[in-house]
């Protein structure tokens, strides 16, 4: 992305679409994000909505997921991808959570890496919807949309999270990872991106985009 006019652009034509984005993964509490944040890993909001449909009526604090143990947890899960690692580390968390933090998400960067399973993109994402800080969660879709646009090329998910950091503009920083996330899953897609709908085209640099509808 070249110049601040156009980044202000982009940003205001998705909060025109979406003024107040939110996450398509379902919760009531802090601790019912957390966990649908660590299944979601390789899987999709949708699946993982299936599979917490199942799972919080029955267990929706640690320590109930505790008292489920590993294999009626996994038995819950188990539709999901890399499930018996998200199981473990599941039932880990929750035993540090208890242990450190009184049950409660806690709300510092580091405590959050702390919990098994928990790396910075999970970190960022609960950051940002439960505690209001300005953090952006580079998943494939955010990792494609800032490489494909231009808005803030990078090899790697840090370049790109660190390079949208500088770019996005205070205004638009709370809402960019919801933004970027949603406008990857439906409109800039991997394989077939719907072009003749976007409502950033006109700020997007990508070379082999079509260049007359």
């Amino acid at each position: 992305m070249v110049d601040n006019s156009s980044v202000i652009r982009l940003f205001e034509h998705l909060q025109s679409t979406n003024p107040e984005p939110e996450t398509e993964l379902n919760y009531a509490t802090p601790f019912e994000l957390l966990v649908a944040v660590m299944l979601s890993a390789q899987s999709t909001d949708i699946s993982v909505n299936k599979a917490t449909a199942g799972l919080f009526p029955i267990a929706n604090t640690p320590g109930a997921i505790l008292d489920l143990g590993e294999e009626r947890l996994k038995h819950y899960i188990s539709t999901l991808g890399l499930y018996n690692s998200k199981a473990k580390h599941l039932l880990a968390t929750c035993q540090m959570l208890i242990e450190k933090h009184g049950g409660e998400v806690p709300n510092r960067r580091e405590e959050l890496e702390a919990l098994p399973g928990v790396g910075r993109k999970t970190a960022n994402v609960l950051l940002n919807i439960l505690f209001d800080e300005p953090t952006i969660a580079v998943d494939t879709h955010i990792f494609r949309v800032g490489n494909r646009t231009g808005l803030a090329p990078g090899k790697t998910p840090l370049e790109v999270e660190e390079r949208l950091m500088k770019t996005v503009p205070d205004r638009f920083i709370q809402h960019a990872h919801h933004w970027l996330i949603l406008h990857g899953r439906y409109i800039c897609k991997a394989r077939k991106p719907l072009c003749h709908l976007c409502p950033i085209e006109q700020e997007c640099q990508w070379p082999e985009k079509p260049t007359a509808h």
